[in-house]
């Protein structure tokens, strides 16, 4: 699915890691070095010794007057704190991007997955990302040409209701990833910015008539730099580069809504 399929020119509207084994020091027997010989007991009789002598100085630093449990418990905090992350399905921060070349890219890739996800489908939706993403002067006409483009019947015909959701229990999936982006044209007020992107885009279930596909295509986004920000004044989009297909077998409608269901959605991040 791309973002208007009729809509190529500018102002369209949407639609290794590797495991490291460690080896034995030597070629013993394979558990942490190579075997000693008996010859080696005189030595281990002077460990020991050494051992018990080097306990009981511990012993006696730590039964002296100071107490140094709170150094420890200061030490402990300042660690960082680390947990483990999941897709929350929360809407990042899409605003703020760097005044530069690096910032602009940054820009476009994350509006380029907000201007082609589901929640553009949905007009309670819709208007709050055209206020966030497009600048002022343009929003009022992007409004109204999103809303004659996401009409009831095109929503219908993709298996939405009126407000952009699935009916007939089944799961809808419109997310996008960019590949990569690059400059077209800089200056430090008006950007135009190529994103490359892939997606997973249609219905999951039984009986539907647009099962869920994946497809390639690039954005070109006009960026105007207004209000300490980059905000798109227009974009474009059109089929490609897109690889030969592989040999994947496609999975189940049952698999498909289960994935969409269970693995949130990411923005892009530079």
């Amino acid at each position: 699915m791309s973002l208007g399929d009729d809509h190529q020119s500018s102002g369209g509207y949407g639609g290794t890691g590797q495991t490291r084994t460690r080896l034995p020091d030597g070629g013993g027997d394979g558990y942490g070095g190579p075997r000693r010989s008996g010859r080696s007991s005189s030595r281990s009789l002077v460990t020991v010794v050494g051992v018990v002598v080097l306990l009981i100085a511990a012993i006696a630093f730590a039964n002296r007057g100071g107490d140094d449990s709170s150094s420890a418990d200061e030490a402990a905090e300042d660690k960082p704190k680390t947990s483990a992350t999941a897709p929350s399905g929360t809407q990042p921060v899409q605003s703020g991007f760097a005044h530069d070349e690096q910032g602009a890219q940054s820009a476009a890739a994350n509006y380029a997955v907000t201007l082609v996800s589901a929640d553009i489908l949905k007009p309670a939706r819709r208007a709050e990302i055209v206020q966030q993403v497009f600048v002022a002067d343009k929003q009022a006409g992007l409004r109204d040409k999103f809303d004659k483009a996401y009409s009831k019947e095109f929503l219908k015909n993709i298996g939405l209701d009126e407000n952009g959701n699935p009916v007939g229990g089944n799961t809808y999936v419109s997310r996008t990833m960019p590949i990569g982006s690059k400059i077209a044209k800089y200056s430090a007020t008006a950007t135009t910015v190529d994103v490359w992107c892939t997606g997973v885009f249609g219905t999951a279930g039984e009986k539907t008539t647009d099962p869920v596909s994946s497809d390639w295509f690039t954005m070109t986004l006009q960026l105007r730099w207004v209000d300490n920000d980059w905000k798109v004044e227009s974009f474009s989009q059109k089929d490609g580069p897109a690889p030969v297909p592989g040999d994947n077998k496609a999975s189940s409608a049952d698999e498909m809504s289960k994935a969409v269901q269970e693995y949130g959605g990411f923005t892009y991040a530079r």
